[in-house]
């Protein structure tokens, strides 16, 4: 571990803070881990608090964790996975999407679309899910409120 500041600090705090790529921002951690400097510290915490994505927030977590940080004097606990909806009104954007398209879409078109329209909620959810979103897609497609 380097007790030094990255030179690419900008664009370490920029991948941290893109909301619309949970990879970029376990990227980023994967590289602020190695350097112990306030700024990677107050990074990786954060992430470790708020990340909407487990994977990127248990990442995180476990830098923290190898850098002794606290918050407010105290340890920065993990918990439990969340279950339920990761973003709010989900089923209604996703009414959205699927209102937006013609009949006889593709499940490829819809994620086209789900991703154009909300690149946020999209990335939340296909980093939450990993395998398993298309199977989640497809269960939920159908659960959808009928079209008026």
């Amino acid at each position: 571990m380097k007790k030094e500041t990255p030179l690419n600090i900008e664009d370490l705090k920029r991948m941290a803070n893109n909301q619309n790529s949970w990879r970029e921002r376990l990227s980023a951690v994967n590289e602020l881990k190695e350097y112990d400097c306030q700024q990677s510290r107050d990074i990786l915490a954060r992430l470790a608090i708020h990340d909407i994505v487990f994977t990127v927030k248990e990442a995180a977590f476990m830098a923290t964790q190898a850098l002794g940080v606290t918050k407010g004097g105290q340890p920065i606990y993990l918990g439990k996975k969340p279950k339920g909806n990761l973003v709010d009104g989900i089923n209604k954007k996703l009414t959205r999407v699927r209102d937006s398209l013609p009949d006889g879409y593709s499940l490829d078109d819809f994620k086209a679309a789900f991703q154009k329209l909300y690149p946020a909620a999209y990335d939340a959810y296909e980093g939450d899910k990993k395998g398993q979103f298309d199977k989640w897609l497809s269960n939920v497609i159908p659960s959808l409120p009928k079209k008026k």
